[in-house]
């Protein structure tokens, strides 16, 4: 589920390539990177920190997003992407197996753009020249 308690459809098993190839260092498992991983990654990443410190400066990370997000600010992570907040308006939509009129309530979307370095990281393409996002 989504932000706002939508269902989301699940992605595809494997992250695949132009060719339609499994992508280098990829296995075709269709495992979903957690937050516990993340958080292992962080305490390899910096051994001076001990698990708890690691952990901390993990969640006072994603607090930090959060609060900036809930400010309706947008948080932009360079050679990464953006997270805007969007309001949308209340409309007026239809049940497409009866067609019968619903009002949508007017609502705060999370959205999400990747930066250009990430979108050529992910496809395994050269990086953008003098890529500042």
């Amino acid at each position: 589920m989504d932000v706002a308690g939508n269902k989301m459809k699940p992605a595809g098993k494997a992250a695949l390539t132009q060719a339609g190839e499994t992508a280098p260092g990829k296995a075709d498992t269709g495992k979903t990177t957690t937050r516990v991983e993340l958080l292992d990654a962080v305490y390899k990443a910096c051994p001076s920190l001990s698990r708890a410190q690691a952990r901390e400066l993990f969640e006072m990370t994603l607090e930090e997003i959060v609060t900036a997000l809930l400010r309706d600010d947008p948080v932009k992570l360079r050679a990464f992407g953006a997270f805007n907040v969007r309001a949308k308006r209340e409309r007026v939509g239809r049940n497409p197996r009866n067609g019968v009129a619903a009002t949508i309530n007017a609502r705060k979307v999370l959205t999400f753009k990747a930066s250009p370095t990430l979108v050529a990281r992910v496809n395994g393409w050269a990086a953008p020249a003098g890529d500042e996002d």
